[in-house]
């Protein structure tokens, strides 16, 4: 794949920050930002309400390929996502459609169908693409990997209280398990299973702000 533009792939673990780390990375340079992990979360969340059945690849396949989706920011900078037309950005967010596009993700008619949307983001003056296979998978020739991770407990703790902080009421304890599974499906797939690309530097989040973590990456990027 020719590289027509730079791109930063930010891949880790559920939780790891690895979404938060990207948008403030990309609103540092001015580069687009590509999330992935939300583009899984709307075919199941689209699935779902057209009433398709998650265990149904090749209909699944078909609502990757039509997402009518658009995504936006607010006057405050804030995500918006739209689902034919519709604000879903909460939905989108939601621990039971994380769970569902785990296993969406899984199914390789899904990622082969998102793969050309995916990679059509790469676009000047460069791209800081966040989720589980950028830079193994969608842009192995990415000129930055970076495997953000922390431990399982502290990636429960920040869920938590982003949870908390929307007004719901969420199990750490349940929390924790679902972390735990997510990670073991993620690593376990057949397809594009969530590992470090072979030439990433790994970033532990454990324990450092968000601040701390953004400027190790800004630091890295501005050594090449």
């Amino acid at each position: 794949m020719t590289e027509s533009a730079p791109v930063i792939a930010i891949d880790g673990p559920s939780g790891s920050g690895k979404g938060t780390i990207a948008r403030r990375v990309a609103d540092a340079l001015g580069w687009h930002l590509l999330d992935s992990g939300a583009l899984y979360r709307l075919v199941a969340l689209a699935a779902e309400k057209s009433g398709a059945s998650l265990h149904d690849p090749e209909v699944l396949a078909q609502v990757a390929r039509t997402l009518d989706v658009e995504f936006d920011s607010n006057e405050d900078g804030a995500e918006r996502i739209r689902l034919s037309g519709k604000d879903v950005t909460l939905d989108v967010r939601t621990e039971e459609t994380g769970a569902r596009a785990s296993a969406v993700a899984a199914i390789p008619a899904v990622r082969t169908a998102l793969l050309e949307r995916q990679r059509g983001f790469q676009q000047p003056p460069g791209l800081v693409a966040d989720g589980r296979d950028m830079g193994t998978q969608v842009f192995p020739d990415a000129r930055h990997k970076i495997f953000l991770t922390a431990s399982a407990e502290e990636r429960a703790r920040r869920r938590h209280k982003q949870l908390k902080d929307k007004g719901l009421d969420v199990s750490l304890a349940a929390l924790s398990r679902d972390i735990e599974d997510r990670d073991r499906r993620d690593s376990e797939r057949s397809v594009a299973p969530l590992r470090p690309a072979e030439d990433a530097r790994i970033l532990d989040s454990s324990g450092r702000s968000i601040e701390a973590v953004t400027q190790t990456v800004l630091d890295w990027v501005a050594e090449r």
